[in-house]
């Protein structure tokens, strides 16, 4: 699942692939920018941001515009060598950029556009978990300004600190020994989002994400995914149960793991 360590790491490959480089072909699979053309674009940076990823570019003639882009569920970013055989079926793909002999593909993109103020997309989002300007303080803020909601709804509010998703805000409840449930202002969250930045930087360049320092297969994460199986530390019955709030999007509503042991549901 793409959270912030994913989209960091496509954006070290793609950065890798790309950058200082001149695209030579550019096709947007996508009816918005179908006619587009971007050949002859330098790429200056591939960046990350939270769960956005932005390839930035001077066209010819001096004009930045950057291809913004949000992997959602099913989105991945791939680079290729120019002729070889993707590794995902072609109508998936929505975006190929060349450079040379060097072929990046987007595949399943939730979101893809041009912007020419990147900033602006993502203006709204808290503190950057694998950004340059981290600011653990300003995060644990942000999740103690509205102490009586669920920290495990809190912890997924890209506008409290951007990168969690599902994975971690599960694993995270697990580590801090609370339940999603209880409320932000009962958990110490300092020791939260410094916890949660260590185990995004611990992962941002990994192939398979660890939570648990093992990472023999089948032994890499506490509790997400392990309903119906005993908890690595006391156990008792893994469970999968629903967080929502009422008075956001339904997406809210999304599945959540945990030990009800080592997380007891609160009064």
């Amino acid at each position: 699942m793409p959270e912030g360590d994913t989209v960091y790491a496509a954006a070290h490959r793609l950065r890798a692939a790309l950058a200082g480089k001149t695209l030579t072909r550019t096709d947007f699979r996508i009816p918005s920018l179908a006619t587009v053309d971007l050949s002859g674009s330098a790429v200056g940076d591939v960046r990350s941001v939270g769960k956005h990823l932005f390839i930035d570019l001077i066209r010819p003639g001096g004009a930045a515009v950057s291809i913004h882009s949000h992997l959602k569920m099913e989105g991945v970013w791939h680079v290729y060598r120019r002729g070889e055989r993707w590794r995902r079926a072609g109508h998936t793909a929505r975006v190929v950029l060349e450079a040379d002999a060097v072929q990046a593909v987007g595949f399943d993109l939730g979101v893809l556009e041009l912007l020419t103020d990147p900033d602006a997309a993502v203006a709204h989002l808290g503190p950057d978990l694998l950004g340059a300007g981290w600011d653990a303080e300003r995060a644990a803020r942000n999740l103690r300004a509205d102490p009586g909601r669920p920290i495990g709804l809190a912890l997924l509010d890209q506008r409290n600190l951007a990168g969690i998703g599902n994975v971690y805000r599960s694993e995270l409840c697990f580590l801090l020994r609370v339940h999603p449930a209880a409320s932000a202002g009962e958990v110490d969250t300092d020791t939260a989002v410094a916890l949660a930045h260590r185990l995004l930087t611990a992962n941002r360049l990994r192939t398979v994400r660890v939570t648990t320092g093992a990472a023999a297969r089948g032994r890499e994460l506490w509790v997400y995914g392990r309903d119906r199986r005993p908890c690595r530390r006391c156990g008792t019955t893994v469970v999968r149960e629903y967080l929502g709030d009422d008075t956001r999007p339904a997406d809210t509503s999304r599945s959540i793991y945990l030990c009800p042991r080592c997380q007891p549901r609160p009064d």
